[in-house]
């Protein structure tokens, strides 16, 4: 069980190491995968809800820290919660930027097991966001986007009836494969429309409740 952690540093149990730091691991906030783990004192998290980048204090700097005060891989605080002991920070944060200094996205490597299972649905959904606000050249998704709606609605119809042949008569990697295709054209038409891949996981949290 974890609590809400809003503006009041005070909140979490600072004695309960004589250093007075507590652990904080620092999490992506949309794909839940863990960045980091460093160590916060009361002016650290105090530091990191003012500022809005999440700052920790280096046991080996002896001073406070930012993350990516000189290489600019900023993170930017999303939420903070404490858990049910009240002697450990997580840290939800939007890295701009690989968050370890070996250059990988977190500071436990690259690999696809540091990642939550569905963790590249929340991936995916971001670069088809930035597709659609940057248009680059020669991208399909670029064409699909400058196609309009209709033509976006029209590959989603494509691969649903594609997915569903599957499913009937072909295998089992014919089935993922057209599956892929169908979310990836269902991401890009839910973001023609202004929505994304974390409105649909809403709408069935609720239906779940």
């Amino acid at each position: 069980m974890t609590t809400a952690l809003a503006t009041n540093p005070a909140a979490p149990d600072w004695a309960k190491d004589p250093s007075g730091l507590l652990p904080a691991i620092v999490q992506h906030w949309r794909s839940g995968e863990v960045l980091m783990l460093g160590y916060m004192n009361a002016e650290a998290l105090a530091e990191t809800q003012r500022s809005g980048h999440v700052t920790f204090y280096s046991r080996s700097k002896q001073r406070l820290w930012t993350k990516g005060e000189s290489s600019g891989h900023v993170l930017v605080l999303k939420s903070i919660r404490i858990d049910c002991d009240a002697d450990t920070l997580l840290i939800q944060a939007d890295p701009h930027g690989p968050t370890c200094h070996t250059g990988t996205s977190s500071c436990f490597g690259d690999s696809a097991d540091v990642r939550p299972p569905l963790g590249f649905l929340a991936e995916l959904d971001a670069l088809v966001a930035q597709r659609h606000a940057e248009r680059p050249e020669g991208s399909y998704t670029t064409r699909l986007f400058d196609g309009g709606i209709r033509r976006i609605a029209q590959k989603v119809g494509e691969e649903g009836v594609e997915t569903a042949l599957a499913a009937v008569v072909q295998g089992d990697e014919e089935l993922l494969g057209e599956a892929a295709d169908l979310v990836f054209h269902l991401t890009v038409a839910l973001r023609a429309r202004g929505m994304s891949l974390g409105d649909v996981a809403r709408v069935l949290a609720e239906r779940h409740r």
